[in-house]
C-alpha cells in the first residue's frame, strides 16, 4: 500500500507551517516530521532553533533566506534528488506566504519531486478568523507598499473591491496608512490584529476614524495584520438584473445556470431573485439550453 510520507525514490519536500507566537500553535504531525526528516531548511536558523529546542527537534538545520534562495534552493534540490527528505520552515507562519519558499517550491516542482504540505498557522487566516468581516470571499495583498505614493496608487486601484482586504503592514507606517484608507477608501470599518497568539496580543475594530484616535497617543509595535472591509455593494433593480442576462447571454457561451451564477455574485443577489427575473422576462429573453435552474 502506497504510504503518503514515505520516501520513494527521490526525498519529499515538506512545507512546514510553525507558530506565529504561541509555541503551543504547532500539531502533532508537524512535530513528527520535523524530528523525521534528514534536514530542515529555515528562513532563520537562530529563530529556528529556539523554537525546535521547544518541541526537542534536533534535526539538522540549514538556511534558505530571500537573499540565498535561489542559489541555495539548487542545493536543496539536489539532496532531495539524492533521496533525503527536506522540511522547510519560514520564521512563523505557512511558508510562501510573504515569505520566503516559492522558488524552492517551484523548483521541486520542475524536478518532479514530491511537495507536501504540512497545514497550520497562517496571521492572514488567524486574523481573518475574528475580524467580524466577511470571511466567504476575501483578498490578500501581503505587505503594502511602503513608499507614500505607491501606497495609495495601490489603495486607489482596491477602492471598488467588495470582498474583505488583508494586508501586513509595519508598525511604523500604520498611522500613515489609515489616514490614506480613510482619504481614499472613505470610513470604513476595519480591524487591526497586532500580536496574534503573543503575551500581548491586540484586536482594534471599528471605523477608521475610530481607530486611529484609538492609536493617535500610543506608539505601535509588533507585528501588525490590517484588514479593511470591501466596498458595499449597491442595491440593484430588477430592470439590471434583466439587462446584465442579456448581456451575458448575448456575449458568453454559458448556459443559463452558469449565467444566473454570474449575476447573483456580481450583483450580491440570491439565485432565486435572479432566476425570477428571468422567468418573468418570458420571450423578452430567450433562453439558451442548459441545465434547468430551480426556485
Amino acid at each position: 500500500m502506497y504510504a503518503p510520507d514515505k520516501v520513494l525514490h527521490r526525498g519529499v519536500l515538506y512545507v512546514v507551517a510553525t507558530p506565529i507566537g504561541n509555541l503551543e500553535d504547532i500539531t502533532l504531525r508537524a512535530i513528527r516530521i520535523l524530528r523525521e526528516v534528514q534536514l530542515i531548511a529555515a528562513e532563520d536558523t537562530r529563530r529556528t532553533k529556539k523554537f525546535l529546542h521547544a518541541h526537542e527537534i534536533h534535526t539538522p538545520l540549514t538556511s534558505l533566506y530571500d537573499q540565498i534562495e535561489d542559489k541555495k534552493s539548487s542545493f536543496l534540490i539536489s539532496k532531495l534528488n539524492e533521496g533525503m527528505n527536506v522540511a522547510y520552515v519560514s520564521d512563523a507562519g505557512t511558508p510562501g506566504i510573504s515569505d520566503p519558499g516559492y522558488v524552492l517550491i517551484r523548483q521541486a516542482i520542475a524536478n518532479a519531486i514530491r511537495v507536501v504540505p504540512i497545514p497550520g498557522v497562517s496571521a492572514v487566516i488567524a486574523a481573518l478568523s475574528v475580524s467580524g468581516l466577511p470571511m466567504n470571499s476575501f483578498v490578500f495583498g501581503g505587505f503594502l507598499p511602503s513608499r507614500p505614493v505607491k501606497r495609495r496608487q495601490f489603495l486607489m486601484s482596491m477602492k471598488n473591491e467588495t470582498r474583505t482586504m488583508v494586508f501586513y503592514e509595519s508598525p511604523k507606517r500604520l498611522m500613515s496608512t489609515l489616514h490614506d484608507v480613510k482619504e481614499i477608501l472613505g470610513d470604513r470599518e476595519v480591524v487591526i490584529s497586532r500580536e496574534l497568539t503573543k503575551v500581548f496580543e491586540e484586536i482594534l475594530r471599528g471605523r477608521v476614524g475610530e481607530v486611529i484616535s484609538l492609536l493617535q497617543d500610543g506608539v505601535v509595535k509588533g507585528e501588525v495584520t490590517l484588514l479593511i472591509a470591501g466596498k458595499k455593494k449597491l442595491l440593484c433593480s430588477d430592470d439590471e438584473i434583466r439587462v446584465r442576462f442579456k448581456q451575458l447571454q448575448e456575449n458568453t457561451g454559458f448556459t443559463r445556470r452558469d449565467i444566473i451564477d454570474t449575476i447573483a455574485g456580481e450583483m450580491g443577489v440570491s439565485r432565486k431573485r435572479v432566476y425570477r427575473e428571468v422567468i418573468k422576462a418570458g420571450d423578452k429573453l430567450p433562453i439558451r439550453q442548459g441545465s434547468p435552474v430551480s426556485g
